[in-house]
């Protein structure tokens, strides 16, 4: 008999092995315990009513005989086989524009169907990516096409690694499953908050690149799709470069959310696209042993225990503005994150141990229309200036302004004495955060901060740095696709896919959003002619 048991949980100090755990739980003796798999495990430091920390589990078990009672389910199903192979292939290869979660998952979708992708990425190859960013973070110039934003991997590839999504989709399985075998720690297939850290994630996208090839797709590094081909509402081809042309029935974008020089090719093409809410702001450092300490308590030094994370919002009822913690970055660093000369832009990033000793957090006040205007570019303009106003606040050569809480909250700058040093890596100027982000979206963070202190006591204290900016929270721009074809409104055979069309947030759902967009072009490939 195999069952599934969702409400198995064990206190922090209970040592006994997941049989004995089940046999306690089932009222059964261990013997009939033929096989258990963690299907999930999460931590629970509610301390509600001043209850032990515990691990909660989702348990697949497979016992001898039957038990009766109601504290288990049947397993669920496993999903059908996502992968058809193609009865026939397209005429010309499709094209992948974009090689980060959404472009890589619908380009290994289509290579494991039996379609040979085409991928163009304007950025580096990882390696020569992590060599170009590490020289900027040195010193050296910004290639503004191979750096934190662009290359093998998209930004995730410089990130904490996430794997969590709000989607409540098969396809998260497989996803994280991929991940898995291409070189991911296994572990990410039960925990509750899975990520993979940016080191392991430099090895999974070359993995999965090279089963792409190894199935008869071609990528292209350096190779900026610089202008599209547009006949009678469909698309026909591709030019990169500014000189090479690619025909091609079928083109899927998977640009990511920073790509302003393809935005604005798409709007002079007519591509149906509007401006897009999204938030804005900075991030936020503390030492990582303050939010272990403020979420597990007397226990957090555990080893059992993960590096504890934080989620946090405000709803700012007088403005009429939402400010929350976005890109938490567990034992991390913030990253100089720009992809344009001239502009100064933050993010964080983590490695799969998260041992940095340093937290860091973007915290962001959202914006729309009513802050930058209804112009389908009016978003990417209003970016374009914040991240300019923060160099120039820098010193003009791409340090980071930065502020104590103390002294944005109450109007002075230039203190340096921090609780924790600032982990931007090309270095940090005192400023004034006021002269760069709006006056209301400085308002409601300093509400937000107030108010996000009385959850976490000394979050908002006088000597923690906040380090400007963060921007690209998600993209500003939707490029406006139908639900059901998933093909650009107006353009015929024109995939946009991912959060740089303005369809998903994060790994995992930019990914998901790639595999059902390659699965619907698919179909009609399926059949015999």
């Amino acid at each position: 008999m195999k069952i599934r048991i969702t409400n198995l949980s064990a206190t922090l100090d209970d040592e006994r092995p997941i049989n004995e755990l089940l046999a306690e739980h089932l009222k059964i003796s261990v013997e009939k315990i033929l096989s258990a798999q963690i299907v999930r495990r999460a931590v629970d430091a509610r301390h509600f009513r001043g209850a032990p920390i515990k691990f909660n589990y989702v348990v697949d078990v497979e016992i001898r005989g039957k038990i009766r009672g109601k504290n288990f389910q049947p397993v669920p199903d496993k999903p059908k086989e996502i992968f058809a192979q193609v009865a026939h292939v397209p005429e010309k290869n499709p094209v992948v524009i974009g090689f980060g979660p959404a472009g890589m998952f619908a380009a290994l979708t289509l290579a494991r169907c039996g379609v040979e992708p085409i991928i163009f990425e304007r950025g580096g190859d990882t390696d020569s990516r992590v060599a170009a960013v590490e020289k900027f973070f040195n010193g050296s110039s910004l290639d503004e096409n191979s750096n934190v934003q662009f290359g093998e991997g998209g930004a995730g590839t410089f990130s904490d690694g996430k794997l969590t999504t709000r989607l409540n989709d098969p396809l998260i399985d497989f996803v994280l499953k991929t991940f898995v075998d291409a070189g991911a720690p296994e572990e990410i297939l039960s925990e509750q908050k899975p990520h993979v850290g940016t080191d392991n994630l430099r090895t999974v996208v070359k993995n999965i690149r090279n089963e792409i090839l190894s199935r008869g797709g071609k990528i292209f590094f350096n190779a900026q799709v610089t202008d599209v081909e547009i006949v009678d509402g469909k698309i026909s081809g591709v030019i990169v470069n500014d000189s090479e042309k690619f025909s091609s029935d079928a083109i899927f974008l998977a640009v990511g959310h920073s790509a302003r020089d393809t935005y604005e090719m798409l709007n002079l093409r007519g591509v149906a696209m509007s401006a897009k809410d999204f938030a804005v702001g900075v991030r936020i450092e503390h030492p990582q042993e303050f939010i272990n300490r403020a979420q597990y308590g007397e226990d957090f030094r555990n080893p059992k225990l993960p590096v504890a994370e934080y989620v946090l919002t405000f709803k700012d009822e007088i403005r009429g503005r939402g400010a929350y913690s976005f890109c938490m970055c567990p034992g991390g660093q913030i990253v100089a994150a720009t992809s344009t000369s001239g502009h100064v832009v933050t993010n964080g990033m983590s490695n799969f141990r998260r041992d940095s000793g340093t937290a860091n957090a973007a915290l962001v006040v959202t914006v729309g229309t009513k802050d930058f205007g209804s112009d389908i570019l009016s978003g990417v303009n209003f970016q374009k200036n914040l991240e300019q106003l923060a160099f120039i606040h820098g010193g003009k050569n791409y340090r980071a302004p930065i502020q104590t809480v103390g002294d944005f909250i109450n109007g002075r700058t230039g203190s340096k004495n921090f609780l924790v040093k600032p982990t931007y890596p090309i270095g940090f100027t005192p400023a004034d955060l006021h002269e760069i982000l709006p006056r209301e979206v400085c308002l409601t963070m300093i509400d937000a901060l107030k108010y996000f202190d009385k959850k976490i006591s000394g979050f908002a204290a006088d000597d923690i740095p906040l380090t400007g900016v963060e921007t690209r929270t998600s993209s500003p721009v939707r490029i406006l696709r139908d639900d059901v074809s998933r093909q650009s409104v107006n353009v015929k055979n024109f995939y946009p896919i991912g959060e740089g069309a303005g369809y998903s947030g994060g790994i995992t759902s930019s990914a998901i959003d790639g595999i059902k967009s390659a699965k619907i072009f698919l179909k009609k490939f399926l059949q015999t002619t």
